[in-house]
């Protein structure tokens, strides 16, 4: 398509001029019909394609053609139910060969992978308080291995479909805004969870209430928020799963704070500073989005001056937290990265 072509397309394809694809429920169970409405704008009489994607990745799993008005992913995607490693997908409204509107989050519901402390001596045993957290998958491989079982995997029920819009979270805070891409490809639950709580207003007027910028070592740590009651011992009322992620931590990655115990996730984030003072999180923590903007707000947090147990003197704050549709696929800026210069006050 000419470039002015698809500079026009694009400039049709604002809210406003209703260019989307949207579900019309957002659980769909499997083996079911999956209407979704196809809106386009009013003047638009091109190809009109769906697009299955895998986030980071170029092509396109599978397309479809589509028109106008309701429409059954279900049945221009025969796989989706049929896929025996089910993963999350993304469906993209695409007009005239450009991508429009913020594609389709896919979730499948698969039983939960579900975490455990276990002893460091022996891996075999389940511990309370602090311990080698050890996944099902894993759990089920050991006892396998051990020949204390017959069975080398666990069970997994596929039983349907979470569909949704794909949305960024921008926490509005006293030191500036910072915008997170969610991963739900990465950590579905959780980042699901993460933009319930940011929509239903959780994070409004809640402090940052530890700061660590350094560790021991001398490598930069985390910002830490998300607790309604500004302690650092609160959350939403009920308790996440931790849940396993493909997301590293390193500089601008959200993820989810806890207790010792490894299904105690609830509204609690930290924002990693470096990689090399996170990288120890991976596997025992839940990292599950990036910032793609607000890198100088991050630093400008970390440097803020802390008294006893990493609390700040002054707090800064979330004012509110904001929701937007993301932009199409593949048109999303990087992750930041950390500033070269040292953070400035506002």
């Amino acid at each position: 398509m000419p470039a002015f072509a698809a500079a026009m397309l694009m400039a049709l394809a604002t809210p406003g001029s209703l260019a989307q694809l949207t579900p019309e429920r957002l659980y769909y169970g499997r083996d079911r019909r999956m209407p979704v409405v196809v809106e386009t704008p009013e003047q638009f009489a091109g190809e009109i394609e769906i697009e299955l994607r895998t986030r980071g990745v170029a092509e396109a799993v599978q397309t479809a053609p589509a028109a106008s008005g309701r429409v059954d992913l279900a049945a221009l995607f025969p796989s989706l139910w049929r896929s025996e490693t089910p993963t999350t997908l993304y469906a993209q409204l695409v007009l005239d060969g450009a991508p429009v509107g913020a594609a389709l989050v896919l979730q499948p519901m698969l039983t939960p992978n579900y975490a455990m402390n276990m002893s460091e001596q022996n891996p075999m045993l389940p511990v309370i308080g602090k311990g080698r957290v050890m996944f099902e998958d894993e759990r089920v491989a050991l006892r396998h291995q051990s020949g204390l079982s017959d069975v080398s995997e666990r069970e997994i029920v596929y039983s349907g479909i979470r569909a949704y819009v794909d949305r960024h979270v921008i926490l509005e805070t006293t030191a500036g805004d910072i915008r997170f891409r969610l991963r739900p490809d990465a950590a579905p639950n959780t980042a699901f969870n993460f933009l319930h709580l940011a929509e239903g207003g959780l994070y409004t007027d809640v402090i940052f209430h530890r700061v660590v910028a350094t560790l021991p070592n001398g490598a930069p740590f985390v910002i830490q928020t998300g607790d309604p009651s500004g302690d650092g011992s609160g959350g939403p009322g009920y308790f996440l799963d931790l849940e396993p992620t493909t997301l590293r931590h390193d500089f601008g990655v959200i993820s989810m704070a806890r207790s010792d115990d490894p299904n105690s996730n609830g509204s609690q984030i930290f924002v990693c500073l470096s990689r090399e003072g996170t990288a120890h999180l991976d596997g025992r923590y839940t990292a599950f989005g990036e910032a793609i903007a607000g890198a100088d707000v991050i630093e400008r947090i970390g440097a803020v001056e802390v008294g006893e147990n990493d609390r700040p003197v002054d707090p800064p704050m979330i004012i509110r937290a904001r929701l937007v549709d993301a932009p199409p696929l593949g048109q999303e800026p990087d992750r930041v990265s950390k500033p070269e210069h040292a953070p400035t006050d506002r």
